[in-house]
């Protein structure tokens, strides 16, 4: 009977040492796959966010930038602080003796009786040309 046994354990530990190789590297590729995976989430989570939050408020600032860009006399506005105005005058920086549209140029607003000069990167909102009253 121990020949039996001895047999039995030669053959119990060629069978274990034989898959060995073979389970040591699905084991090295289920490490691979647990740090793949946070990963793989993370990105999908950034390009989920990017898609939708960061990516159309960029274009919404863009287009609100040109507007202001495009600003002219006789077009509604609403400043940062919420006063709403209509563009009487606009001031534009003088460089190299050619004007050059920048956010710090100098607009003048009337808002009812009165008359206020706000930067024009402190312009919130172009309404457009102002309502007609009648």
């Amino acid at each position: 009977m121990q020949s039996v046994a001895v047999a039995d354990f030669d053959a119990f530990s060629a069978m274990t040492v034989l898959p060995f190789p073979a389970s040591l590297a699905l084991l090295q590729a289920a490490g691979a796959n647990q740090v793949l995976a946070p990963i793989f989430m993370y990105g999908a989570i950034f390009a989920i966010f990017y898609f939708l939050l960061i990516r159309p408020q960029q274009r919404q600032r863009k287009q609100q930038e040109e507007q202001v860009r495009q600003l002219k006399r006789g077009d509604e506005i609403v400043t940062a602080g919420g006063i709403v105005g209509e563009v009487v005058h606009i001031n534009t920086v003088m460089k190299d003796g050619a004007p050059v549209v920048t956010m710090e140029d100098r607009i003048t607003i009337k808002s009812g009786e009165s008359r206020l000069i706000v930067e024009r990167g402190r312009i919130g909102r172009v309404i457009g040309a102002p309502a007609v009253q009648g």
